[in-house]
C-alpha cells in the first residue's frame, strides 16, 4: 500500500511555507514518530512526521521549495506490520503530529551535558546562522522533536551568551531600613551625578579596561612653569601644570594615532582622527562634567590656560553649550591639586584611552651619570586604554614617550 503525505493546515493564517530540510532519503524505513520534513514559516517552525510505517519511495520536494496546504510532499510504502490490526494500548501523548514549535513554552537555553560528534538535528538555516556566529550546536540542548535544535534554541542560547557577556545581570536592590542603626541623611543624587554614573557603568561593562602605571620628572618643566606663572599672572592667566600635559599628550598622540581613534559601529572598523580634541575632567559642585578643549596641538600654553579658566568657570556655574562636552578625541582626568598616589580612570567612550594624573612629590632619586642621589619633582600618571584597541606594549611605549617628552624643557619653550 502506497500513502501520500501531503501538507496538512498549517492554521493560524499560514498559507504556505518554505521546505527548509528533507530529514530522510529514498529507501529510508521511517516509523510514526520519526520527522520526515522540517518547514519555516514567517511565523513558525514546524517538523512534519510520518503517519505510519514503512518505506521512502518518492520524495517530491527539496530545500528551498514553496509547499501549500494539500501538496504533496511524499510517498511511503507502507509495511505489513503497519497494516496488521494491533490490539489497542493505552495511548501514550506523542508528538506524531505537526508540532508548531512557536506555540510551545519559550525554551529555556540549556547546555549538553553529554556532547558526541554530528549527534545533534537541525535545519540548515539553523546550521548556517550557528556556522556563521561560529557557534557550536553540539553544546545545545534542542527542545524540538526528537531533540532537534529549533530557531527558538538557538536565540535563546544566544541571548544567554549576551547576558553573560556583559556581565551579571543586575539584581534588584533590597531596601534596607539605614536608620535602625543610627541617625542617617538622605540626599538626592543630582542629575549630573546620575547620568555620569550611567554612563561610567556602561562604559566600565562594555570596555575591557587595562591600566598602565608610570611616572615623569618634572624637575625642570615644573620651574619653567612658575616662570611662565609669573608671566601670565600680569595678563590674568592662571597657568597650572595641565596645559603642559597637554601638549606633551598631543606630541605622543601624534607618533601613536591609535590612541587618538575609536572604534566604528562595527567594532571592525579603527577611525584614526587627525584632529586633537582633549576632554577635561571637572570637578563642580553637582558632579563631574567633561568639558573639551579644541586643537590642542595648535595652541600656545598661554591658550590652553585661557581656554581652561573659561571652561572650568562656566562648569561650575552650569553655563556650557552641549557643544562643548561633544568631540573629545582622548580625555585627562588629573586628581593633582588633591592627592593620592595613583587611580585607574574609565574610558570615555568612544575614545580608547583616558589620562589619570595624581599628585606630583618631591623624592630622592638615583643618578647613574654621577652615582648620586638627588631630589627630583615626579609626577605619577596613570593611563587607562581600550584593550579591545591597544596592547600592552603600545600603552608601555605610549607612557615611557610621555615621560620623556615632559623631562625635555626644550618641547614646551613659547
Amino acid at each position: 500500500m502506497i500513502q501520500e503525505i501531503k501538507l496538512p493546515d498549517l492554521g493560524e493564517g499560514i498559507e504556505g511555507a518554505e521546505v527548509s530540510e528533507v530529514v530522510v532519503s529514498v529507501g529510508a524505513t521511517v516509523r510514526p514518530d520519526d520527522t520526515i520534513l522540517v518547514l519555516e514559516s514567517d511565523k513558525a517552525s514546524m517538523e512534519i512526521p510520518a503517519e505510519t510505517r514503512g518505506t521512502v519511495l518518492e520524495i517530491l520536494v527539496a530545500a528551498s521549495d514553496e509547499v501549500k496546504t494539500g501538496d504533496l510532499l511524499m510517498k511511503i510504502e507502507v509495511s505489513r506490520e503497519a497494516l496488521i490490526p494491533q490490539t489497542k494500548k493505552e495511548e501514550e501523548p506523542t508528538e506524531e503530529k505537526l508540532v508548531p514549535l512557536l506555540d510551545k513554552k519559550k525554551p529555556e537555553p540549556v547546555f549538553n551535558e553529554k556532547i558526541s560528534k554530528n549527534t545533534f538535528f537541525a535545519s540548515p538555516s539553523v546550521r548556517r546562522l550557528s556556522r556563521e556566529l561560529e557557534i557550536n550546536l553540539e553544546t545545545i540542548k534542542g527542545t524540538g522533536v526528537k531533540g532537534r535544535i529549533t530557531k527558538d534554541d538557538l536565540n535563546a542560547y544566544i541571548k544567554l551568551q549576551m547576558a553573560l557577556a556583559s556581565g551579571p545581570l543586575p539584581a534588584s536592590k533590597k531596601e534596607i531600613d539605614f536608620s535602625q542603626w543610627g541617625e542617617v541623611e538622605v540626599q538626592k543624587l543630582t542629575r549630573i551625578k546620575r547620568i555620569t554614573g550611567e554612563r561610567l557603568q556602561r562604559a566600565w561593562q562594555s570596555i575591557p579596561h587595562v591600566t598602565q602605571f608610570d611616572e615623569a620628572d618634572i624637575t625642570e618643566l615644573e620651574a619653567y612653569r612658575k616662570v611662565l606663572k609669573k608671566r601670565g599672572a600680569e595678563k590674568g592667566i592662571k597657568v597650572t601644570f595641565l596645559p603642559f600635559l597637554m601638549k606633551a599628550v598631543a606630541l605622543v598622540l601624534k607618533e601613536i594615532p591609535e590612541f587618538n581613534s575609536s572604534l566604528d559601529s562595527t567594532d571592525q572598523n579603527l577611525v584614526l582622527k587627525k584632529y586633537y580634541h582633549f576632554g577635561v575632567a571637572v570637578d563642580t559642585p553637582n558632579g563631574l562634567t567633561v568639558p573639551v578643549v579644541r586643537d590642542v596641538d595648535q595652541k600656545s600654553i598661554f591658550d590652553l590656560s585661557e581656554d581652561l579658566m573659561d571652561l572650568s568657570t562656566r562648569a561650575r556655574n552650569k553655563k556650557l553649550k552641549p557643544g562643548e562636552m561633544t568631540g573629545g578625541t582622548f580625555t585627562l582626568s588629573s586628581l593633582g591639586g588633591i592627592g593620592g598616589t595613583a587611580f585607574s580612570p574609565i574610558v570615555n567612550p568612544p575614545e580608547v584611552a583616558i589620562l589619570g594624573v595624581s599628585k606630583s612629590k618631591w623624592k630622592q632619586t638615583h643618578d647613574k651619570s654621577t652615582g648620586k642621589f638627588q631630589p627630583k619633582f615626579l609626577m605619577p600618571f596613570s593611563l587607562s586604554y581600550d584593550h579591545r584597541v591597544i596592547d600592552g606594549a603600545a600603552a608601555a611605549h605610549f607612557t615611557t614617550r610621555l615621560s620623556s617628552i615632559l623631562s625635555d624643557l626644550t618641547q614646551f619653550k613659547e
